[in-house]
């Protein structure tokens, strides 16, 4: 299997705006889709990532990938040094890194990454990849 960059990219700009709309403080959006889908759609976009990079992968490698980075980058949030604080204060270091440690952050990763393969896995059968 070999993934499309063009609709992997197509794919990545639709959750990336789809995650910051649901950090805007433009949208009003419920407590829930704040508090979560924004971590999980960052999951998704670090699995379409790690997809379009490495085109000929699993489905399952890419997933892998893409919760040890997500495993990585949330377990980092504990670590406070003086740079790492201040490279968090640029806000787009803060969507990529996070400001801090939670473990229902974890269980976001997972559904989002979940839900990639599920859309991979759906793409792969109407051959859109």
């Amino acid at each position: 299997m070999t993934r499309k960059r063009t609709w992997q990219t197509l794919l990545m700009v639709f959750v990336l705006a789809l995650g910051l709309s649901s950090r805007s403080r433009v949208i009003v959006w419920p407590w829930w889709v704040t508090a979560y889908v924004g971590d999980a759609l960052w999951a998704w976009l670090v699995f379409l990532g790690f997809g379009w990079l490495w085109t000929r992968w699993s489905t399952r490698r890419v997933a892998l990938c893409a919760l040890a980075f997500s495993l990585v980058i949330e377990f980092s949030q504990l670590l406070h040094t003086p740079w790492l604080d201040g490279l968090r204060a640029n806000r787009f270091a803060a969507l990529v890194l996070g400001q801090g440690f939670l473990w229902g952050d974890l269980v976001c990763y997972a559904a989002g990454i979940a839900f990639g393969v599920i859309v991979e896995r759906v793409w792969q059968r109407l051959r859109f990849t």
